[in-house]
């Protein structure tokens, strides 16, 4: 995940050498700011458009950014030099808050298969595979979708680092929802980290602790371009703890809304990269948890890496557009806000895609002569709700049949393999396979 290093703004020092001092003080008092760009663009983006009438690139630059200064909010995170961060609330993330705040967090407008507790799991699961994936791949994992699907579907061991990656990040999306409701600590990082690094590091004793005085790392391209130097290992402990504060509304004494807090939270961890490994996947983990803790219980069925990963070089743009542009994590923030965003349009395509295609194999099940009308209805159920358990006198009683013929029914697709069998004690269990709909297109083929 790389991209290349933007133009730096020009600074103070160069507005002065190339424009005269009279007309600096007659753009930043007389209010003669050409009109505002569409959207919050970096000098690197804007510095190849044409300026408007009477301003040059660089008058139109100095125009946008005194006004920006005015708008500065100013964050308790602090770089390397002890300069804090900030942004300004545009038009624009005043706008996403919205939308975020009546479809994440409410439930109007939520696809009904998400609120109802007989069908939400399958969302559930689905979208932890897909985060516990794509945020893996992200950071170097190359298993394919498929089998890392069947592996944690089939619970089977991981075999190689890659698979190991997808599964401590499945294992940290789960603890997440255990734990969102506890304030952040430096506790709770150690252990997400732990979990999302275990067995995949090179050094194991780096799991669960933060980077020792001779770890200093740098991030980096494949070519040894440095984009990113984190703060010395001896800053950690306090680093971490003011993020704390901050995750835990103990800082700032204004209001920062939530879904944004989240987000700083998300750019706080991987400026500081406090660890030997993991920091982007934790990073991320910090983010799931800030929303969840903050009630964007939606949050759960969306994956934002599935999103990054289809352009992972604005996700570094993102990180380098703040800290080129004096701390102004503006850029980031409204870059993650689009990554939530269109994560819930994705969460919308997929659900009606989905319930489009079960609608399609239960028009195919009923046209199968070699199932009976009760294992068509079983079968349609099923479909509806995997993971869902039959037993023989359930179906027997709904279908006012003998005893006989309701095990036959359930024993028939058992052997088919479009349900499961399994035994505790007594009587013998029937269940929908979570892959029911994979299942019945194969006996349907």
């Amino acid at each position: 995940m790389t991209s290349k290093m933007p133009l730096r703004p020009p600074t103070m020092e160069q507005f002065a050498q190339e424009i005269p001092m009279d007309r600096i003080v007659e753009i930043v008092t007389r209010s003669v700011a050409p009109p505002k760009p569409v959207y919050y663009l970096h000098w690197d983006k804007l510095f190849h458009l044409t300026p408007p009438d009477g301003f040059s690139s660089q008058e139109w630059w100095l125009s946008i950014k005194f006004e920006r200064k005015s708008q500065y909010k100013e964050l308790p995170l602090l770089d390397k030099t002890g300069i804090p961060f900030k942004f300004v609330l545009t038009d624009s993330l005043q706008e996403a808050l919205y939308k975020i705040d009546t479809s994440a967090a409410g439930r109007i407008g939520v696809p009904e298969q998400i609120v109802n507790p007989e069908t939400r799991n399958q969302y559930y699961v689905s979208s932890l595979i897909e985060e516990a994936i794509t945020s893996s791949q992200l950071e170097g994992a190359t298993t394919t979708r498929q089998i890392a699907k069947e592996m944690i579907r089939e619970k089977r061991p991981p075999r190689d680092k890659s698979e190991k990656m997808i599964m401590n990040n499945y294992l940290a999306m789960q603890r997440i929802r255990e734990i969102k409701d506890r304030p952040l600590s430096k506790e709770l990082i150690l252990e997400l980290q732990s979990v999302l690094t275990q067995d995949t590091l090179l050094n194991p004793a780096a799991r669960g602790r933060f980077r020792l005085d001779e770890e200093e790392i740098v991030v980096e391209d494949a070519s040894g371009e440095i984009y990113h130097v984190p703060p010395k290992a001896a800053e950690l402990e306090g680093r971490v703890q003011a993020m704390c504060d901050f995750a835990n509304g103990k800082t700032p004494g204004t209001f920062i809304h939530p879904a944004i807090r989240s987000i700083i939270l998300h750019f706080w961890l991987a400026y500081d990269h406090p660890f030997v490994d993991g920091n982007g996947r934790t990073a991320r983990a910090l983010y799931y948890w800030s929303m969840l803790h903050h009630g964007f219980w939606i949050c759960e069925y969306l994956s934002i890496s599935q999103i990054i990963r289809k352009a992972p070089a604005q996700y570094a743009k993102a990180y380098l557009y703040t800290e080129t542009d004096e701390n102004d994590m503006t850029y980031f923030i409204l870059h993650q806000m689009d990554v939530l965003q269109r994560a819930l349009a994705e969460l919308n395509r997929y659900v009606h895609e989905k319930t489009k295609a079960i609608r399609t194999v239960e028009q195919e099940i009923q046209s199968r002569a070699f199932l009976n009308h009760r294992q068509r209805a079983l079968l349609g159920h099923a479909l509806r709700h995997p993971g869902a358990v039959y037993i023989i006198k359930e179906h027997m009683s709904a279908h006012l049949i003998s005893f006989n013929t309701s095990k036959a029914d359930l024993e028939g697709l058992a052997k088919l393999g479009l349900i499961e069998a399994f035994r505790e004690r007594r009587p013998i269990y029937y269940k929908a396979p979570v892959d029911i709909e994979e299942r019945l297109k194969r006996a349907n083929s």
